[in-house]
């Protein structure tokens, strides 16, 4: 599998604290969120986000945004 499963065609609003986060990039995560290890034989990967200070974000769970785990309005193309 190289193609992302589309988990949402919605972003997840979240406010995040600082520190390292991994995003999950194939979909398959139980949240769509975060990595839980579901990608393992997918050939994808979990891209690391670092939040260097407090912040609402808009994460991707479409799985195809051009800013990775940002996102980017693609879903509204699905």
């Amino acid at each position: 599998m190289s193609d992302p499963i589309v988990f949402a065609q919605k972003p997840a609003v979240l406010e995040l604290e600082p520190g390292d986060y991994w995003w999950c990039a194939c979909g398959k995560s139980a949240n769509g969120t975060f990595c839980d290890g579901s990608h393992k034989g997918t050939g994808l990967a979990p891209t690391k986000v670092t939040i260097e200070e407090k912040k609402t974000v808009a994460l991707c769970l479409c799985k195809h945004s051009q800013g990775g785990a940002f996102c980017d309005g693609s879903h509204t193309k699905l």
